[in-house]
């Protein structure tokens, strides 16, 4: 049995803070990128129906992350995180503000200094976050602003985040064979889309379709809504030549949009991290990269950009 997850919220009005301390369910690797990369930060940080889009992001002392919160109604508040010290998967810090689009900080509203600690714990990570404001009352407005409750739903997505990319790594092939394959990004189509292509090239699924409904319900989590349970997380289907079809549901339910032309990526897993690299920097030159190759909490070597042609690629290579 799962441990449950570890919650608290504290407002010391005395000395003008918000102590937050909450545990995952993964190891620290993966939940530190959760908190440092803006391609993840962007699918948990906002609470639902907003959503975090990120503007820029450079994450080392002196660097910034420029982002917005946008509403349902269209409506953008645009943030800044000035970062100050960052200690690699144990702790950074730095201020959090309001700001305009040039990412000029506001004078008049409330400004908070984060310090944001992680701690192994067996198979969880603990995250403690102290939250130092100027004066009483700008600690006052941010809970007036609904920070504790928007604050907890965003932990609730990344929750979310976290159990998928588990649930993909370890279903994930477990040699190193030379392997490519299109991996294609449907707006909750992707049961019908892979149907279409199942009929058409008469084979069968790998190992069925995987959905979000499948994964045991977390302790202390309320559950899944209904149409969430019933899309698919991943699938396989092998069409012809060898070649595998790949999918996944990314809807903007979930804080994705899906448009045609970043809906599917050419994925190479190759057979070693030279390769890996050699295929990266050639086919990317002139091209503009989305994510550097690099060393990932899930445990790949892995990368993705798109060429100077405008096709996406993936590459991706998993140790043995």
């Amino acid at each position: 049995m799962k441990k449950a997850i570890l919650f608290d919220f504290t407002a010391d009005k005395t000395n003008n803070t918000i102590h937050v301390k909450r545990s995952f369910h993964a190891p620290i690797d993966l939940v530190w990128a959760a908190w440092t990369e803006s391609d993840i930060l962007d699918q948990w940080w906002a609470p639902k129906p907003y959503r975090s889009v990120t503007k820029s992001m450079k994450f080392e002392e002196g660097g910034r992350w420029h982002y917005y919160m946008q509403g349902p109604e269209g409506d953008i508040h645009w943030c800044l995180f000035d970062y100050e010290k960052i200690l690699p998967q144990q702790f950074y810090s730095g201020i959090d503000a309001f700001c305009d689009e040039h990412a000029v900080m506001s004078a008049s509203k409330p400004r908070v200094k984060w310090e944001n600690g992680f701690s192994a714990n067996d198979d969880s990570t603990v995250v403690e976050c102290l939250l130092k404001f100027e004066t009483l009352e700008d600690l006052e407005a941010i809970i007036t602003m609904g920070f504790k409750e928007g604050f907890t739903a965003g932990l609730a997505n990344l929750d979310d985040y976290i159990a998928a990319q588990f649930y993909l790594r370890k279903d994930k092939k477990t040699d190193n064979a030379v392997r490519v394959s299109s991996y294609l990004n449907f707006d909750g189509k992707t049961e019908e889309a892979f149907h279409f292509y199942k009929s058409i090239f008469k084979t069968e699924f790998v190992k069925g379709i995987q959905r979000l409904g499948d994964f045991p319900p977390q302790e202390g989590q309320p559950p899944l809504a209904e149409e969430v349970k019933k899309m698919v997380l991943h699938v396989q289907l092998p069409i012809t030549g060898g070649h595998i079809l790949m999918g996944t549901d990314a809807p903007k339910e979930m804080g994705f949009t899906v448009t045609p032309g970043n809906n599917m990526h050419i994925h190479i897993e190759p057979e070693s991290r030279e390769e890996a690299d050699r295929l990266f920097h050639a086919l990317s030159e002139g091209g503009t990269v989305e994510i550097p190759i690099q060393d990932m909490f899930f445990g790949a070597y892995f990368g993705n950009f798109m060429d100077k042609y405008g096709i996406n690629w993936m590459i991706n290579y998993q140790p043995k």
